[in-house]
Parts: structure tokens; C-alpha cells; sequence
């Protein structure tokens, strides 16, 4: 009963937002927010990776900024509950597959504000086909609410003849229609939509590709000939370049509708991935083979691209090597769009709008991470690091660009003064985080 009492109030909030929201909101600045699907910082051209061709990513870093230690979480749910809530998983992950839906997310903030909100692509944070409307959003074109990933055969959903649901409705599509092409398309109507109307929009976009089943696109010559791919987990890992061109494609389509729609100097821009690239794919970086290393904490499995672009706003061709976890992008989207954090909220990003604009801005001494796919606090693999070091709750401690893959870790006491500085400095991190368990859970009726 007291989560429907909450759940009753909170929409009230948000109706008489909306109903006398001052014009001067309709000038604010959109939001794009595009998160790929198991797509590492290896992959990205502009990042120094050569295996693959992203041109318009690339067009994107020349014209904006491109950040070189962006972190997420390792997995997918995870880092979703992450981005969207700006809160370390410690304090609010409770399972694979959910958003614990007290959670305040970035579309309710944006909601409250007057922003149109819509969420396109892939949900996998409930079954409950309310739930995207529950985590803040007015609309919603979807892989994965209600349904599972396969179907009674046993075929992947998500691509060709996909199942989506759309404001709630599910539907099957047929053999030639393309779940990433659909969910794209309807987030650029929406963007148009919401231009006509006069209202500023947050579109979130976390990507359907490039996550296995490695499959062909319709821009693959078997395309119109073997979809058998979509029958397995993986499928064949040779199609994963043909899902990075078509990814590329995509987002290369909405920065050029924000151009069509004359609102591109209006509208932040945020490209990023969720986790590391999966483990079949091996890709290339400044000379260098790097092993998808999806499910690991390693730098593999939680680097990722984060690109920004907001032409007049953040000067083109930056390069920003402060760190950045996803716990920041949330306040950074909302500063950007001048709405304030409720301090009640207690979240723990911090806003890189400044490094944006290329300032110095509140630059991070660390990251940190807790990670249970499970939420099981006695399977969380948890750690804290800077550029250089990294220190697991467990007392392994690695300098990561010597040692990518943590195969040896070093001895406390085989540090020098300056290191063991840092080792401390982590531990205290580590002490700060560890009995804050769920605190942001609110214990159920």
C-alpha cells in the first residue's frame, strides 16, 4: 500500500510540472543520450582503434569532445541501473534484470522539469510493461519488457523479426524489419514530435547492437539469404563488424536529424557503451590486440568511448584524459540542462559539464566500482582506481597500462613512498563504500 500511496504522489508532481511549466523551458537544451550494447573503447576509431570503420563516431569526437577513461560496469544491467540513477551499484543494485523501481532516475528529473521524455532500444530493468513509464518516461520503443530474449523456437528477438513493445503495446515484426532500425526511427520521430511542439526533449537511446547474436544487418550481403545466426547465443563473431558499421550508421542518422531539424546547436550529444566488448572479438588498439573482456572487471570490461558534441557549446576536437564513471553523466546532462540535483537524491557523480566546455572543472581522483551480476554482496568483485593504479577490496593491487590483463599484482611492500600514497588513498575509497550495502533501498512492505 505505501508504494502505491508514493508512486500516486509522485505522478501528481510530475502532472502539475508539466501542466505549469514556464515557457522559458522550450529554449532549454536537448538531450541525446546514445549508449551502445557491449561496445568497449577499443572499437571507436577516433579512440585509436583500427579493426573497424566509424566514421560518423569519429565526425562526432572531431566536432566535440572524446574522453579517454570513461568507466563503466562490466555488464549490462548494472551499469544501466548506474547511468540512470548516478548512484554506485553498492547502494542500489539489486538483481540482474531490474531497476528497483523507488529508484529517482535522469527521466524524472527531466519530466518534472517539462522535458519530453521518450527511452528507445533495449529496457531489460523489469517485466512489468508499466515499468518504463514508471522510471520516468512518456514513451518507449522497446526490446526486451515483458518478453525474454528468445521466443518458443528458440530465436533471438532483437533483430530480424523482432518483438517490441511501444507505449506498452507489443508486436512482432516481420523477417525483413530490423529491431535496431525500428527503435532508431521511432526515437527520431520522437525528437521531430517534440520540436513541433515546442518542448525540449531527453531521448536515452541504450543501443540493441552490437550485442550478440553476432548477426548480419540489412546491410549484410546474407542479409535477404541466413538469419540462422539469430538461433544461438552468439552466432558467428565475423558479423560483429558489420553490427559496428550499422551502429555507426544509426548514430550518424540522428546527428544528422538534429541538423534537419535545425536544433543541433540546441541539443548535447552524449555517445558512450555499457560495458566492454563481448569475449569472441578481438580488436585492435594503437598497435596493441585487445580481447572483449565483457562480465570482468578488468580495463577490458569497463573502458568504454564516451563522446560529447554540442556544437557553439563544447569547442571541437578536445581530447579530455580526466576519468569519469558512469555515476557522473546524470548530474552532467541535468546541469547541462540547468536543472538542479535534489540533495536528498545523494548521488555520487559529479558533473563534467566544465571539462565539457574544456575547463578544469571537479576533476576525479578516482573511480570506483562494486559489481555482483547477481547483487549477492558475497559474489561483488569491488575496486577503486586512478589512471595508473587499481585496488580490489580483496588487496590486489595492479598498475594497469603494465599489466591489462591484472596477472601480477604488486606487494605493498614493494612500493615506493608515492605509490603506497595512492594505495592508501584507494583503501580509504574502498572503507567509505563498504557498509553502505543497498542504503538506498528502501525496505519493502
Amino acid at each position: 500500500m505505501r508504494k502505491s500511496f508514493l508512486w500516486m504522489g509522485l505522478w501528481c508532481w510530475l502532472s502539475s510540472w508539466q501542466m505549469f511549466a514556464p515557457l522559458w523551458a522550450q529554449q532549454r537544451p536537448n538531450i541525446v543520450l546514445i549508449m551502445a550494447d557491449d561496445l568497449g573503447y577499443e572499437t571507436i576509431g577516433a579512440n585509436g582503434g583500427t579493426s573497424y570503420q566509424t566514421p560518423e563516431i569519429d565526425r562526432l569526437a572531431a566536432s566535440g569532445v572524446r574522453f579517454e577513461h570513461c568507466y563503466a560496469q562490466p555488464l549490462c544491467t548494472p551499469s544501466r541501473v548506474q547511468i540512470m540513477t548516478g548512484i554506485y551499484n553498492v547502494r542500489n543494485y539489486v538483481r540482474f534484470g531490474l531497476l528497483e523501481p523507488h529508484q529517482t532516475t535522469f527521466a524524472h528529473l527531466f519530466r518534472a522539469a517539462g522535458y519530453a521524455t521518450c527511452i528507445v532500444g533495449k529496457w531489460q530493468l523489469g517485466k512489468d510493461p508499466m515499468s518504463p513509464r514508471r522510471a520516468g518516461f512518456e514513451q518507449h520503443c522497446l526490446w526486451q519488457v515483458r518478453k525474454g530474449r528468445v521466443d518458443s523456437t528458440g530465436r533471438d528477438t532483437r533483430f530480424s523479426m523482432p518483438v517490441l513493445e511501444t507505449n506498452g503495446i507489443l508486436r512482432t515484426y516481420g523477417p525483413q524489419d530490423y529491431g535496431p532500425r525500428l527503435v532508431a526511427d521511432y526515437g527520431m520521430d520522437f525528437m521531430e514530435k517534440a520540436v513541433k511542439q515546442g518542448r525540449p526533449f531527453l531521448l536515452y537511446y541504450p543501443m540493441i547492437l552490437t550485442h550478440c547474436p553476432f548477426s548480419p544487418t540489412p546491410d549484410s550481403p546474407e542479409w535477404a539469404t541466413d538469419d540462422s545466426t539469430v538461433m544461438s547465443y552468439k552466432g558467428q563473431a565475423r558479423y560483429f563488424a558489420d553490427m559496428m558499421a550499422y551502429t555507426d550508421r544509426l548514430i550518424g542518422e540522428i546527428s544528422r536529424k538534429l541538423e534537419e531539424l535545425g536544433i543541433s546547436d540546441n541539443t548535447l550529444l552524449i555517445f558512450t557503451g555499457d560495458n566492454g566488448t563481448d569475449k569472441p572479438v578481438v580488436s585492435m588498439l594503437n598497435g596493441r590486440q585487445v580481447a572483449g573482456a565483457k562480465g570482468q572487471s578488468t580495463d577490458a570490461g569497463t573502458r568504454v568511448p564516451l563522446i560529447a558534441h554540442w556544437p557553439g557549446t563544447v569547442p571541437a576536437g578536445q581530447v579530455c584524459t580526466g576519468l569519469v564513471d558512469f555515476t557522473d553523466i546524470l548530474p552532467t546532462i541535468c546541469e547541462a540542462a540547468g536543472i538542479a540535483v535534489p540533495a536528498s537524491l545523494n548521488i555520487d557523480g559529479r558533473s563534467v559539464l566544465p571539462q565539457l566546455k574544456g575547463q578544469q572543472g571537479d576533476a576525479r581522483q578516482w573511480v570506483y566500482s562494486w559489481y555482483a551480476r547477481s547483487g549477492k554482496a558475497e559474489e561483488a568483485r569491488v575496486f577503486a582506481r586512478t589512471h595508473r593504479y587499481k585496488l580490489y577490496h580483496t588487496g590486489e593491487f595492479y598498475e594497469v597500462p603494465a599489466d591489462y590483463l591484472e596477472q601480477h599484482p604488486l606487494p605493498y611492500q614493494s612500493l615506493d613512498r608515492k605509490t603506497k600514497k595512492v594505495y592508501k588513498m584507494l583503501a580509504a575509497v574502498l572503507k567509505r563504500y563498504a557498509k553502505r550495502r543497498l542504503e538506498d533501498v528502501p525496505a519493502s512492505d
